[in-house]
């Protein structure tokens, strides 16, 4: 089974619909599928519900579905860093499930493993816990949290062999195991294919069982989110 496509656009055109959902990796713009995210702009697609960590900034990553309305739903943890994110949202133009961080991945993580919900303490007693199913264990309050799946994900990883199996590189690697896990049509977007056996099986981080497409990205942007310089202290 062949698993790389040429283009970002050729291995999206044919799965992507209107209001579907979708995961995609990264945090913050590190470790974000670059050029998978500027085809599903080029292809069009609305309606969408986003599962991520956050939208991106304004004119980057998610950022540029939201500046083309192409997303109605973000299920995310930070919401900072994009004015446009804030200014539909409190517009009443952008719905959000707001989902702390740690329990975000685990939804995602739950979902690939096929498990319906788990418990948690996180979001006891706040707002994220209203409508939610609360139960006591060993004297504590715990949430139930349901897990969370797509109809696509978007993954960036830096290396995979020709069946799939994907090494990330440093904090890139983030959200996206957990991404990938959590549909049945994991898209992943890396900067070197090569041939199968040449990947140390200890090395690999996700398993070629949940890639279905491949697209090389050899040259990313990798745009840095902040950059923070100290002055010189002066004598």
């Amino acid at each position: 089974m062949n698993k790389i496509y040429p283009n970002a656009q050729s291995a999206l055109r044919d799965v992507l619909r209107d209001n579907m959902t979708i995961a995609v990796g990264g945090f913050g713009l590190c470790g974000i599928p670059e050029a998978l995210i500027d085809a599903v702009r080029q292809l069009g697609v609305k309606g969408l519900t986003a599962i991520s960590n956050n939208a991106g900034v304004d004119g980057k990553g998610l950022g540029t579905l939201l500046e083309t309305r192409q997303v109605k739903k973000m299920i995310s943890s930070y919401v900072g860093e994009n004015k446009e994110f804030e200014r539909q949202f409190l517009a009443g133009e952008l719905e959000l499930e707001f989902t702390p961080q740690g329990t975000l991945a685990e939804k995602l993580r739950a979902g690939g493993c096929g498990i319906p919900a788990f418990f948690t303490r996180t979001g006891v007693g706040t707002v994220v816990a209203e409508g939610k199913e609360t139960r006591e264990f060993n004297g504590e309050t715990y949430l139930m949290e349901r897990s969370l799946t797509a109809d696509v994900s978007l993954v960036k990883a830096w290396k995979a062999d020709k069946a799939g199996n994907l090494v990330y590189r440093y904090t890139s690697r983030n959200f996206n195991p957990n991404v990938a896990m959590a549909s049945k049509m994991t898209v992943v977007e890396v900067e070197e294919i090569v041939d199968n056996g040449s990947l140390d099986p200890d090395e690999i981080h996700t398993p070629g069982i949940f890639v279905r497409r491949l697209v090389l990205n050899a040259h990313p942007e990798k745009t840095i989110e902040k950059v923070v310089t100290r002055q010189e202290a002066r004598s």
